[in-house]
Parts: structure tokens; C-alpha cells; sequence
């Protein structure tokens, strides 16, 4: 990290900048460490070894963490965009269930808090296990900024974000959601405003941001190694995502733009945290997840200037990007790595859901939950450790930035709405002005690149999937259990959106 940016952090009461250290963890805990590391917008098809007909950014660190574990080649975030995806993480269930039935939490909702307080999260669960929980990186959930004093802060000139003065008072951020740290940023439009639990506590540049969040993991991975206890990293990094800005010693590696290099340092990054683990001596009884949000943003990247003029495919053979309710809005990279319990250079072709953590982590601790929690998580344990088992999704539901609805069962997807439900083209505006079908059905053993709609082929496949998915959303959960009630009342058809 540049010795300004130390400076400034030292200054500003921001602690904890020390190199990632060698510290050693002489006995291994019961319960294994858990690093949950989430990219920001990283396409499928941006992972090198993923994509290796239309990938064109060297990513040799995630590569070589996908030679030691697990990759799951039908993995899905529940939503196309940060906000819904990043709820279903944290809470096990699908953020259309909340208010938020569209969109990200942004201007004139940023600041309420998505996840309830009486709703119960992973790390809340990992603490009633014993284990320290940290949060390094973008919240976008909601929280508020108040000046010392209580009083309110104005925060936006028309769109624009104010940023919030240091010392400023945040609450009902992330360590009053199951956290006992935090340090990092609410969303890309607030990224210089550097979060530190409950306090602002520096203002930065933007650039700065990624290795501030590779400094704090290796350090923390560090002190929680010579500590001895589990715990849980949540990393969610800045990067790729806007503001593209690679570090000035990664500008031009790539060869294709600053998205490329942006790409590469992410990858370094990952590459940072894995070592720190292995120098600290706890690899072997650390649990790693590695994916993304959602999809490539192509607004932001120029996404069809990279495969003209590069041939690179941010989504490889998948249809869309970000924001879409086609594959490459949601179908994202999804690596685990557990040393001793999951096989080393495996592929696993099983349908799964970014919600499965909170299910997942209650069966590695031997926890369980009310069934009010963690509704539409299912998990993954069975599949890490058993390359014979199926997995508990029959059906994920995914959910676009317009809000709109599609379902997959098996090989079957059903989209409801005529075009892309997001950015790319043809949008639902433009799809009804050429008279497309209002809605699509794809085999995705035959066309996992979504280009045939069969649904005037299969009535009896787009009526059974539109009952389920009524009752999905009607249940109040995709899960066992009691029904449960959705927060507000959900329309799955959004004709007039």
C-alpha cells in the first residue's frame, strides 16, 4: 500500500495497517474458518480457466484456487444486481420477499436499512458459534449517517452523493446486522467515504479502496490466526465494478483496457488472502468461497467493445450481463476451497443459489435456526463433500433489475417478460414493439445460450413452472416449513412494468 495512504489512515484513527505477518496457529480449531470473498459485477466468462475459448484476462490466482477445490459451473446469485444478491447472502432468503422489488437501494432509499433487525444473519449465526465476524468491503444494505451530535446530514445535491463528514455517525450498519467489524464503504457512489464500524473515518480516493481491503484481511487473518478462535471474513470487494481503477502498477497489464487490469488486480487480491492463510499456518482449516454479485456490468466496461475488438467474452457463452434475467446477469463463478473435506480440481454441474450460506454454515457449526430464518437456503455440505450427491435446489428463482421473475427447474428456465428484464437488447420495451412472446422457456441442456424460446413447444412445462413459482412466492419461502409471510404483497407478472 503507498506510504500516503498508510499516513492518511493513521492519521484519520483508521488502525490495523501492519504487514499480513507470519503468525502460526500451533492447533487447529474445531470449527473451520470461513472466508466468504464476493466480487463486485465479475463476469463468468472473466475467470481465465471458465472461459477458455473467449477469456482474455489472465487470472492465475483464482485459477489455481479452482485446482485446490470445488467449482460450481450452475451457480446462481439471487438477483442481477448488488443490493437483492447481496441480502440473499447474508440472510438466506430472496430480497423480492422485502420492499425492494426492483432495482438497488439508491437515492431516496439508500439510507433504510434492507435487512430487518430482528432477522437473523450469517455471522449472527456464526457468533452463537463462537466465532469472531468481520466485514471488509461494500455493505449496500442500508444504513444511516447522522452528524456526532444526532442531527441529520443532508445527503445528496439532486443525485449527486454528499459525501459525509469523518467523525460522522453511522447507524444500523453492518455491526449492528451480526458483525463485530466493519470496515469499508456503503456503494460505488460512496466509495470514498471510508466506513469504520460505526463511524466515518476517512475521506479517500477511490483507487486506494482495494488495497486498503487486502491490507485489513491479511491483517486480520493474521491477529485471528495467533488468536486461535474461528471466525468469518465477509470480503466483498470493490472491484471490478465503477469506478474502474486499477492501481497505477496494474495499469496496462491486461492489454485489453483498465476493466482488464481491474480484472488482474482482483485477482492479486484474492491471490493475497489465500497466501495470508497458508502463512499463517490455518489454509488447511479454512473454509473459502469465491464468487460474485452478479454479471459483467457492459454499460460500464464497453462490454461489446471487448469482445469486437479484444475477443473477450465477459460472459463467455452466456447471454447478457448484468441486470438481465438472461444466464449472464446471474450465473456467476462460484469456487470452494476446504483442504481434507472437499475434493482438490473438481467441477460440479448441480443447480445452486448464492443463498445457501446461511444453511450451509448452520450444518458445518451444528446449529439450527427458526424457521423464520434463512427461508429460500438450502445446504451445500452434502455436495462439498460427496461428489455423488444431488442438491436440495429443484427450483431457483432469479430476479432482474426491473424486477422481473424467471424460474428454473432442472433443465428447464422460464422468464417472465418478453426481452431482457434489464439492460441489454432487446429490453421488455423494445421486445413488445416487435410483438415477441410476453414470455420465454429455455432448455438449458440445449441452449445454454438461450437463443431458441420453445414455450409455444411445452404449454405443460410453462404451466407447471408458472403454479410453482406462484407457490414459491405465496409460501413466503422455498424451503420446508411452515408458510411464511413476504413483507410486502409480490406481483410475479409486472405487466406494466
Amino acid at each position: 500500500m503507498e506510504k500516503s495512504l498508510i499516513l492518511l489512515l493513521a492519521t484519520t484513527g483508521v488502525t490495523g495497517l501492519t504487514s499480513c505477518g507470519t503468525a502460526h496457529q500451533e492447533e487447529k480449531t474445531a470449527k473451520p474458518n470461513i472466508v466468504y470473498i464476493i466480487c463486485d459485477d465479475l463476469g463468468y466468462g472473466d475467470v481465465s480457466f471458465l472461459n477458455t475459448q473467449h477469456g482474455k484476462i489472465a487470472t492465475p490466482n483464482i485459477d489455481k484456487l479452482a485446482s485446490q477445490g470445488m467449482t460450481f459451473t450452475d451457480a446462481h446469485a439471487a438477483a442481477s444486481v448488488s443490493t437483492p444478491s447481496r441480502y440473499g447472502v447474508l440472510t438466506g432468503r430472496y430480497a423480492w420477499r422485502t420492499e425492494l422489488q426492483h432495482g438497488v437501494l439508491r437515492a431516496g432509499n439508500e439510507f433504510k436499512p434492507l435487512i430487518a433487525k430482528d432477522r437473523l444473519t450469517v455471522p449472527e449465526l456464526l457468533k452463537k458459534a463462537g466465532y469472531d465476524t468481520a466485514i471488509m468491503g461494500k455493505w449496500h444494505l442500508g444504513f444511516n449517517i447522522v452528524a456526532k451530535d444526532g442531527s441529520a446530514l443532508k445527503k445528496y445535491e439532486g443525485r449527486k452523493v454528499i459525501q459525509a463528514p469523518v467523525g460522522a455517525v453511522v447507524q444500523e450498519g453492518p455491526v449492528t446486522r451480526g458483525f463485530d467489524s466493519f470496515i469499508g464503504f456503503h456503494h460505488a457512489a460512496s466509495i470514498s467515504t471510508l466506513i469504520q464500524n460505526d463511524t466515518v473515518a476517512a475521506h479517500i480516493d477511490p483507487v486506494t479502496m482495494l488495497p486498503l481491503l487486502q491490507q485489513h484481511a491479511c491483517d486480520y487473518i493474521a491477529k485471528e490466526a495467533k488468536d486461535g478462535n474461528p471466525f468469518f471474513l465477509y470480503l466483498p470487494l470493490n472491484s471490478p465494478h465503477t469506478p474502474i481503477v486499477p492501481s497505477k502498477e496494474w495499469e496496462g497489464k491486461s492489454g485489453i483496457g483498465k476493466y482488464g487490469d481491474f480484472v488482474m488486480q482482483t485477482d492479486y487480491v484474492v491471490g493475497q488472502v489465500l497466501k495470508a492463510l497458508q502463512d499463517n499456518g490455518i489454509a488447511d482449516n479454512t473454509l473459502v468461497f469465491f464468487t460474485s454479485d452478479n454479471g459483467c456490468s457492459f454499460p460500464a466496461t464497453h462490454g461489446e467493445m471487448l469482445e469486437k475488438k479484444f475477443g473477450h467474452y465477459p460472459s463467455a457463452q452466456f447471454r447478457g450481463g448484468k441486470s438481465d434475467i438472461w444466464e449472464g446477469g446471474h450465473r456467476v463463478p462460484f469456487i470452494v476451497r476446504w483442504p481434507g473435506h472437499i475434493q482438490s480440481n473438481v467441477k460440479n454441474d448441480e443447480l445452486i443459489c448464492l443463498t445457501n450460506l446461511m444453511a450451509t454454515c448452520a450444518e458445518i457449526t451444528g446449529q439450527q435456526y427458526p424457521e423464520t430464518a434463512g427461508e429460500d437456503s438450502y445446504s451445500i455440505l452434502p455436495l462439498l463433500t460427496d461428489m455423488q450427491a444431488k442438491s436440495d435446489y429443484h427450483l431457483v428463482i432469479h430476479h432482474s433489475i426491473n424486477g422481473k421473475f424467471s424460474i428454473r427447474k432442472g433443465p428447464w428456465k422460464l422468464e417472465m417478460c418478453p426481452g431482457s428484464g434489464g439492460w441489454s437488447g432487446p429490453t421488455d420495451v423494445k421486445a413488445r414493439s416487435q410483438d415477441l412472446p410476453v414470455i420465454q422457456l429455455y432448455n438449458m441442456d440445449t441452449d445454454e445460450s438461450e437463443k431458441t424460446n420453445v414455450y409455444d413447444q411445452h404449454p405443460e412445462i410453462v404451466k407447471e413452472l408458472t403454479m410453482k413459482l406462484k407457490e414459491i412466492v405465496l409460501a413466503g419461502r422455498s424451503t420446508p416449513g411452515h408458510k411464511e409471510n413476504n413483507d410486502v404483497s409480490v406481483d410475479i407478472f409486472k405487466e406494466n412494468k
